[in-house]
């Protein structure tokens, strides 16, 4: 398995080859998009990362991996500034 790769500042997560589009939806809620189309939400709840993947396109898997990623880039930023 590869491993994500966040640009916050993108707003996008890259993993196995695919650029994931992150939308803020709430806080802590996120819609994960590829090329505009969504793949599923990641959501940070009693501080555990979890993905739901919206079709079969992507797997649980894939989206915890995102989430993963997401928000341990996102926590480390926020604590540096």
């Amino acid at each position: 398995m590869s491993t994500a790769v966040t640009d916050l500042a993108a707003k996008t997560v890259t993993f196995d080859g695919t650029i994931f589009d992150i939308q803020d939806l709430g806080e802590d809620t996120y819609t994960v998009l590829v090329k505009g189309v969504p793949a599923g939400r990641i959501v940070f709840t009693w501080g555990a990362a979890n993905g739901v993947p919206e079709g079969d396109t992507y797997s649980e898997d894939t989206l915890y991996a995102i989430a993963e990623s997401w928000f341990t880039a996102r926590d480390a930023a926020n604590e540096a500034s």
